[in-house]
């Protein structure tokens, strides 16, 4: 288990090293330059040059990289190019948010999923095609119209939850919650769609196997064969399909948090990415990619403790 942690570890450190290189060359490619950006329409041609030339942006890439990347292991990802706030500070502010609705999304969608298509394979008939027609109009509605008929129904006609706006959970936990029901909510609609298909496939093949027969020779209760055994069988893929989920909903969360005015990183990067901030733009991406490639070792484990063929492997 140890080497394989290591092995893991290391390939995450070289996915986030690639990651990085390919973010900053994309991010030299931006038009304009920090100079034109920080002094603004008013700056001389001399006086853009002599900013740039300050700063090493003329400097060979492969120069700049190394310089950024030195500061970047040291925890400082710079200074944001159009308020000269630290990058750290904002994505240190930001990164709860996004975690929030990436974390209460995948719980919700995982909860419900899971509740659903267990009923979906044990009950099968109309059960299943109810459930199976969710999955499909789940995954076929955009997450946005979703968000949009939310904030319509709850909040412009009832008034019954904020239609913007985040609070901190230290500042009152009663409105934190409130400021979260509806981003997440729209967000677990179509992941619960997603784990929903994938725990009834894989419930439905845990119960066709032979030892699930052999199970129900021994006289042992229907129910423990369904909700214990057969449930433990399916479980890899199930995990497998929720921990995809938080990386797809870390990283995709960019439109709800632009609809229900959330401060979080995905709202952040795209002003940034509008704006050429590049330092933004790379402290955002690499923050990213090492949640990503956290909850990836994590998946992995998880993989290993629910399958004991993994751990001999």
């Amino acid at each position: 288990m140890a080497g394989f942690i290591t092995k893991r570890i290391l390939f995450g450190i070289l996915t986030i090293f690639v990651v990085s290189v390919v973010a900053f060359l994309l991010v030299r490619l931006m038009p304009g330059s920090p100079g034109a950006i920080v002094l603004g329409l008013g700056a001389t041609d001399d006086e853009i040059l002599a900013y740039d030339t300050s700063i090493g942006w003329h400097d060979p890439l492969a120069v700049q990289y190394l310089t950024w990347l030195g500061e970047a292991l040291r925890g400082n990802f710079g200074v944001s190019l159009l308020d000269g706030r630290q990058v750290n500070a904002d994505i240190a502010a930001r990164l709860p948010v996004t975690f929030s609705l990436a974390l209460a999304g995948t719980v919700m969608s995982a909860v419900v999923g899971v509740l659903l298509g267990v009923i979906a394979a044990v009950r099968g008939g109309v059960v299943d095609r109810i459930v199976n027609a969710f999955s499909a109009l789940g995954a076929a509605i955009p997450g946005f119209w979703i968000g949009i008929v939310f904030v319509f129904v709850f909040s412009v006609q009832t008034g019954l939850l904020p239609a913007t706006g985040y609070v901190p959970f230290a500042q009152d936990p009663a409105l934190w919650l409130q400021s979260l029901i509806l981003p997440v909510a729209t967000l677990a609609l179509g992941g619960a769609a997603f784990v929903a298909r994938q725990t009834r496939a894989s419930m439905i093949d845990a119960l066709a196997q032979d030892h699930m027969r052999t199970l129900r020779a021994t006289a042992m209760p229907e129910w423990r064969i369904r909700y214990v055994h057969a449930l433990r069988y399916a479980s890899l893929p199930i995990v497998a399909g929720v921990g995809l989920q938080f990386i797809a909903l870390f990283g995709g969360s960019v439109i709800i948090e632009q609809i229900f005015a959330m401060p979080g990183l995905g709202q952040s990067i795209q002003g940034a990415a509008a704006s050429n901030d590049a330092p933004l733009v790379l402290g955002i991406v690499v923050t990213t990619t090492v949640v990503v490639v956290i909850v990836n070792l994590l998946l992995e484990l998880s993989n290993r403790f629910l399958d004991p063929k993994l751990r001999t492997s």
